[in-house]
C-alpha cells in the first residue's frame, strides 16, 4: 500500500474525504428506516452516519464474515434508546437492500461487461449464473415480508437450548420485520441511496486508473467495481475479502485493458483508503465504548 501510495503521490488520498459520500448515503437510508423508532429525535443523521462508518470498519478490517458490523449497530441504536428488536430489524431490512441493490449493481456490470469487445462470449456463463441466482433476493424478501423466519428459527434452537422467553423475542422481530417491509417510501429511497452509494465506488476506480496514467472510462470502472462487489459479497465469511477483491479486479480488468499489474494497484489503493478510514472508526468506538464502561464502574447503581 505504501508503494502505491508512493507511485501515485498524495492525491492518492483523496480517496478518503471521497468515501464520506458511501457512507453519507447509506446513512440517510438507514436514517430513514429509524426514525419511525425514534419520535424524539435523539438519534441524529450525524450519529447514524458515525455509525455506519463504524459498521463498515468492523465488516472490512476485523475477522467478522461481514456480520459483526451489524450486531454492533444495533448496539449502538440502543445507546440512543431505540429498542433492540426495531434496532435489529431495521439492520436486517437495510441488510436485504444491500443484497437487491448489490445484484442490480452485478447486473449492470455484466451488461457492460458483455458489450465489452470480445467479452461477450467469455462471460456468458456469469450472466447464466446470476439468473440462476435471481430468486435468492427475491425468496429472501418474500420470507421476510410473509414468513416467520425467525419465530421458526428460535424453536429450532429453543428445542437445543431451551430458552423459553426466545419465542416471544423472535416473534417480535418478525413482528417489526414484517411493519418495516411495509414502509414501501423509505425502502424505495433507502434501496436508491445505496444503489446510488455502490456506483459511487466505481469512481474510485476510476480515478486510481487516471493517477497511473491508464485511460480507462467510467464504463471499466463500473465493471470492475462491480463485479468486485460481487464477489466479495458472495465470499462474505472471507475477513476483509482478503484474495477476493484482488482476484476479481484481475479477472475483470484483464477484459478491459487493464493489466494485472496496475490491477492490484487499484486493489491495494482500495485497501489503503479501508485502512485509512476504518482505523479512526474503529478507534472512536473503541473510546466511546471505554467511557461508557468508566461511567458504569463509577456509578454502578
Amino acid at each position: 500500500m505504501l508503494q502505491v501510495l508512493g507511485l501515485a503521490g498524495w492525491r492518492l488520498l483523496w480517496l478518503i474525504p471521497y468515501r464520506a459520500l458511501f457512507f453519507l448515503l447509506y446513512a440517510i437510508g438507514w436514517f430513514g428506516l429509524i426514525r419511525p423508532y425514534d419520535p424524539s429525535g435523539s438519534t441524529g443523521l450525524g450519529y447514524v452516519f458515525w455509525t455506519t462508518s463504524v459498521r463498515e470498519a468492523i465488516d472490512r478490517l476485523l475477522p467478522v464474515a461481514s456480520v459483526g458490523g451489524g450486531v454492533v449497530g444495533v448496539r449502538l441504536l440502543r445507546w440512543r434508546g431505540i429498542a433492540a428488536t426495531p434496532a435489529s430489524a431495521t439492520v436486517i431490512v437495510e441488510v436485504l437492500l444491500t443484497l437487491i441493490a448489490s445484484y442490480l449493481f452485478a447486473v449492470v456490470g455484466l451488461l457492460l461487461l458483455v458489450d465489452a469487445r470480445d467479452a461477450g462470449f467469455e462471460y456468458r456463463h456469469l450472466i447464466l449464473a446470476l439468473l440462476v441466482s435471481l430468486p435468492m433476493p427475491v425468496v429472501t424478501a418474500l420470507l421476510l415480508r410473509y414468513g416467520s423466519v425467525f419465530q421458526r428459527l428460535g424453536g429450532l434452537l429453543r428445542a437445543v437450548v431451551g430458552a423459553s422467553a426466545m419465542s416471544a423475542g423472535a416473534m417480535a422481530l418478525d413482528h417489526e420485520v414484517r411493519a418495516c417491509l411495509r414502509r414501501g417510501r423509505a425502502l424505495l429511497v433507502a434501496g436508491g441511496l445505496q444503489f446510488a452509494a455502490l456506483v459511487s465506488g466505481s469512481m474510485e476506480i476510476w480515478f486510481v486508473l487516471r493517477l497511473f496514467g491508464h485511460p480507462a472510462g467510467v464504463r471499466a470502472a463500473l465493471v470492475m467495481e462491480s463485479m468486485t462487489q460481487a464477489m466479495r459479497h458472495l465470499a462474505f465469511i472471507i475477513p476483509g475479502g482478503l484474495g477476493v477483491q484482488e482476484g476479481a479486479l484481475v479477472l475483470f480488468g484483464q477484459a478491459l485493458g487493464v493489466n494485472s499489474e496496475l490491477a492490484l494497484a487499484v486493489s491495494m489503493a482500495k485497501r489503503l483508503r479501508e485502512v485509512l478510514c476504518g482505523l479512526p472508526s474503529l478507534a472512536s468506538w473503541q473510546w466511546v465504548e471505554g467511557r461508557r464502561l468508566r461511567g458504569a464502574t463509577r456509578n454502578p447503581s
